[in-house]
């Protein structure tokens, strides 16, 4: 039998003829559910002005879910700290943490429109991918390059609303620097005047940070002793970097002696490979709206999604996300899980589902928890 825990990725998603309270209700019932299969943790993201994805506030939707639930750690993938501050982190959470102590994961992330910084300590892999897979037959393809989105006035106008006018993002690695000190009731200004939070110091919080590739937030982890988690989902091209650059970092800290990673996948299970493939027609559009940055739409129908407009760049566009989607029978994504674990050393796999009915996107999860308790 695998050791190797599965935890759920939530965004929240609105599908067509949905609402946004509807996808809530739909996220804390499979949550619910998701305790009951014997997934380890329940996280959530952070997304904004996206008409098809209602996770806007990952610390309401916690504290929503985990009155919902009694065992599963629930949590973030990532809190967006670009435009927020470390006492209002450490303030929400704690808050959390005193009605659900011992159950909360902060996940922290860069965002904030700035390009990563690639840091001198950073490593590239030393594994081997050829043709675009690791010996072990894991899907890696190109890098795909987020330069042309960064400078987009869609990313300005979510800055702007973000941010409280004339403000800038504090330097992310000083950041969770205050983020652990308040917790632990050492912070200390430049003038040596302390500041303690209550609820916050000394909350039983675990702390993960969030990255997609070997930059910054890889060496924050690591440095820091810190859980990482990395987004093959994401961007599938950088994740052997990103994890090799947080295993490079590692120092050992009062909350680890050994690094530990967690590696997230998009999946989709059914009973049958092709309705599997069939569920999983919308992801291209949806992908394609995120990545054109116009935010990400209602989750479509297949029937819908047959019918949206589909070009040859298009498919370009996404094709990193689609092609390293894992889709089929419980058997066939397990496979692909156990793949990405052993090529990648993950410590735990976090796997992220969107269909756009409700059953089903709760039964790809409870066919996949069936499947991985026999291995």
């Amino acid at each position: 039998m695998t050791t190797t825990n599965l935890s759920v990725l939530d965004l929240v998603p609105i599908s067509t003829g949905s609402t946004a309270a509807q996808a809530l209700r739909n996220s804390v019932d499979l949550a619910q559910r998701a305790e009951q299969a014997g997934y380890r943790r329940y996280w959530f993201a952070e997304h904004h002005l996206n008409p098809g994805v209602a996770g806007t506030s990952p610390a309401v939707v916690l504290a929503l879910t985990a009155a919902a639930t009694s065992t599963i750690r629930i949590g973030t993938a990532a809190v967006q700290l670009g435009h927020r501050t470390a006492l209002s982190t450490v303030e929400e959470f704690g808050l959390l943490d005193a009605l659900h102590p011992g159950r909360i994961d902060l996940g922290l992330g860069r965002s904030g429109g700035k390009p990563p910084k690639v840091l001198a300590s950073t490593a590239p892999t030393t594994r081997t991918v050829v043709d675009g897979h690791t010996e072990n037959g894991l899907r890696v393809p190109e890098p795909f390059s987020f330069a042309s989105l960064l400078g987009s006035p869609r990313i300005g106008l979510i800055q702007r609303l973000l941010q409280l006018p004339g403000a800038s993002a504090q330097d992310y690695t000083e950041q969770v620097g205050d983020i652990l000190a308040l917790i632990a009731g050492t912070y200390r200004d430049e003038l040596g005047q302390e500041a303690h939070v209550v609820p916050g110091e000394g909350a039983d919080l675990q702390i993960w940070i969030l990255g997609s590739s070997a930059g910054e937030s890889a060496v924050v982890a690591g440095e820091n002793g810190l859980r990482f988690g990395a987004n093959y989902h994401v961007s599938p091209g950088t994740v052997l970097e990103a994890v090799d650059a947080y295993r490079t970092a590692f120092t050992a800290s009062a909350e680890l002696d050994a690094p530990y990673v967690s590696v997230s996948a998009d999946v989709v299970v059914a009973p049958t490979h092709d309705e599997a493939v069939e569920l999983a027609e919308g992801y291209g559009p949806w992908v394609r709206s995120i990545r054109t940055l116009q935010g990400a739409i209602e989750y479509p129908t297949p029937a819908q999604a047959r019918d949206l407009p589909w070009t040859a760049d298009d498919a370009a566009l996404v094709a990193d996300r689609v092609d390293t989607r894992f889709v089929g029978t419980p058997s066939e994504v397990a496979d692909h899980l156990e793949r990405l674990r052993d090529a990648t050393g993950a410590d735990e796999l976090v796997v992220t589902t969107i269909t756009h009915g409700h059953a089903e996107r709760v039964r790809s999860y409870e066919l996949l928890a069936r499947e991985w308790a026999r291995r």
